[in-house]
């Protein structure tokens, strides 16, 4: 399984993501300038130049015409895929930690930070509108920020995961939390759906990540490693989860990696045991992302590179006797 390495970021790779074809691998670091490239070879199409501080999330919306851009320099931007032009600017009291599409790709959500007296908030803008720069919705918490954030069903709720490892669904129309569980003991750091929204990973610090039913929130299946899990995905056409992270970046070395502790794991959905392990990259790994026609998946690391891996035969054949 010899891997694509994607290399254009300067710093480290904070986010990736594919877009519904799959044929495109949208990416964003520390540095300022987010990036789009072709999964299929590689090549860099261009980046979206105009952040001034670390971009700490993206998303592309349905039909791989707009992207969302949330970053440090406390601003939420708005880009045309094809141009690299930006579209619209929401600027922020604090930085911008996670933001999304709706699945009708009329709404986006971002969260700030708590930073300089402001506490932590989620805002709703409806983007048909976006010279009205008042929010549809905002959500102000009191207790612990969210670190992670996805859309709902039906665009009418979003789950967010909080610090201290709270995971809450919160109604877009009231702004009220309509569920909350507390299964992980510390950060969530990312929350990713399966294919059809019924069920979603999340990736904590407390070295677990978690499957859970999308709709009543039920804690389903564990997955347990040995250090922090910084991302977690669930494949599009197999019953697999792929988890990863690794120990803080300013704590690695040779020796991690030598342990695997640096390695991307696959985990059975169901059964809930490693079954594999991709080696490469030299520090952390702080995302991936399933291909959508699950033949493939990206990953970013915390040297600043992209990796992108294609399957063998051999491991469509695991567990399918």
């Amino acid at each position: 399984m010899k891997p694509l390495i994607l290399q254009g970021h300067t710093r480290a790779i904070t986010k990736v993501k594919f877009n519904r074809e799959g044929d495109l691998v949208f990416s964003c670091a520390k540095d300022t300038k987010p990036c789009v490239w072709y999964s299929d070879n590689g090549e860099r199409l261009g980046t979206y130049n105009g952040h001034n501080g670390a971009v700490w999330c993206l998303d592309v919306d349905w039909q791989t015409t707009k992207l969302l851009t949330g970053s440090g320099d406390n601003s939420t931007r708005l880009w045309d895929c094809e141009t690299g032009m930006q579209l619209f600017q929401w600027g922020t009291s604090t930085a911008v930690r996670t933001c999304g599409f709706s699945f009708s790709s009329d709404l986006v959500m971002f969260c700030t930070d708590r930073q300089m007296g402001h506490g932590p908030s989620l805002y709703i803008y409806d983007i048909r509108a976006a010279a009205n720069t008042s929010p549809l919705l905002r959500i102000q918490f009191e207790e612990s920020k969210v670190t992670a954030a996805v859309w709902g069903g039906l665009d009418e709720c979003i789950i967010t995961g909080h610090e201290n490892g709270e995971i809450c669904q919160l109604d877009i129309r009231s702004g009220e939390c309509i569920g909350k569980v507390k299964e992980h003991t510390d950060k969530i750091n990312d929350i990713q759906l399966n294919k059809d929204c019924t069920m979603y990973i999340s990736a904590s610090k407390d070295t677990t990540a978690m499957l859970f039913d999308a709709d009543s929130l039920e804690h389903l299946k564990t997955y347990k490693v040995a250090r922090p899990v910084n991302t977690a995905a669930i494949s599009p056409v197999k019953d697999h989860v792929l988890l990863a992270g690794g120990p803080v970046a300013v704590d690695v070395a040779l020796t991690h990696a030598q342990r695997g502790e640096l390695d991307a794991r696959f985990f059975h959905l169901v059964f809930e045991e490693e079954f594999g392990r991709v080696k490469g990259h030299f520090g952390p790994i702080n995302s991936v992302a399933f291909h959508p026609n699950g033949q493939s998946y990206c990953s970013g690391g915390e040297g600043g590179f992209i990796r992108v891996h294609h399957f063998d035969p051999e491991y469509f054949q695991v567990y399918s006797e």
